[in-house]
């Protein structure tokens, strides 16, 4: 049976990327920074990706690794510097103490613009530690991501609950993709296959174009039932928006004025030439009814 090791497989994309695995018949270590219920095909290994000891145990034995940790949100620099760079080098080198082959690294299309926000500039020094670690590696680029359990979009559908959506300037456009897809994707590129060694790949729903702000925002209040305002705010606005939310919420803000940068870029559509080989992977879940069942897991967890 196949062993990998995975990080942050308590987070969103992780939690379901175990889900998948297991369905898949692979064993699985995980790391967590808390002790874990026990699960059939799992072993847990506590301690996080600053402990050299854990991530030796984590590793020890697997055929490949999964990096899925990471930071998405922090107060300033450092806080993405020490969890997607700092982070990403000492799974690296665990990896490599272990004869790890294998490694697949969970980037971000934010990578491809580093000059816009801290997280970018974080993600892409990731991929360089990546590139140059000597392991056969391949690095996925996810778009938004959503589904059961996130809670950065369940904002947006919180707010479409109230008829009105404020969304990022009119003229930008969006890839997203389904976290089971993208759990499907990772799965499928741990098997050695040369095709995929030394690869960057940018997966996404399907969707030709990507979407556009407000087709998203008027896709997200149909699967939360309601028919919202779609009110676009200028980087200015949402400059404001992130400064009260900051006042409001401190480090838990979900909008951050790094977030702002980020948001207000025009462009964050997958690239064809990225995508990832129809042989291996083609997304299956459709987006305006991977939102409607979002919407309805939120509706089941009490969280809309």
């Amino acid at each position: 049976m196949t062993l990998i090791a995975i990080t942050g497989a308590t987070g969103f994309v992780g939690q379901a990327l175990v889900d998948r695995a297991l369905e898949a018949g692979l064993e699985v270590r995980a790391l967590a920074r808390r002790e874990q219920a026990k699960r059939k095909g799992v072993t847990w290994v506590q301690g996080d990706l600053a402990n050299p000891r854990a991530l030796a145990r984590l590793m020890k034995g697997a055929e490949a690794v999964i990096h899925v940790a990471g930071v998405v949100n922090a107060p300033d620099a450092a806080g993405f510097e020490a969890g997607n760079v700092e982070g990403t080098l000492s799974t690296i080198e665990a990896a490599r103490k272990a004869g790890v082959p294998r490694f697949v690294c969970v980037s971000s299309l934010s990578a491809r613009e580093p000059g816009l926000s801290d997280y970018g500039a974080s993600k892409a020094k990731a991929e360089k530690l990546v590139k140059a670690s000597g392991l056969d590696w391949t690095i996925v680029r996810p778009p938004a991501i959503y589904g059961p359990r996130d809670k950065e979009i369940l904002e947006l559908f919180r707010l479409a609950r109230w008829r009105v959506l404020p969304m990022p300037p009119k003229q930008g456009r969006a890839s997203l993709i389904h976290v089971d897809d993208l759990a499907r994707l990772l799965l499928a590129l741990v098997p050695h296959s040369r095709g995929t060694f030394h690869k960057v790949f940018e997966p996404d729903d399907g969707k030709p174009g990507g979407w556009s702000h407000y087709e998203l925002a008027r896709a997200i209040g149909w699967a939360a039932g309601r028919r919202p305002w779609v009110l676009h705010l200028s980087q200015k606005a949402l400059g404001w928006v992130a400064a009260a939310d900051a006042r409001l919420r401190k480090d838990k803000a979900k909008l951050t004025a790094d977030r702002v940068r980020y948001m207000c870029h025009p462009d964050w559509v997958v690239r064809e030439r990225l995508r990832a080989p129809k042989g291996l992977w083609q997304a299956r879940i459709e987006t305006r009814q991977g939102l409607k069942a979002t919407a309805d897991w939120y509706r089941e967890q009490g969280w809309l």
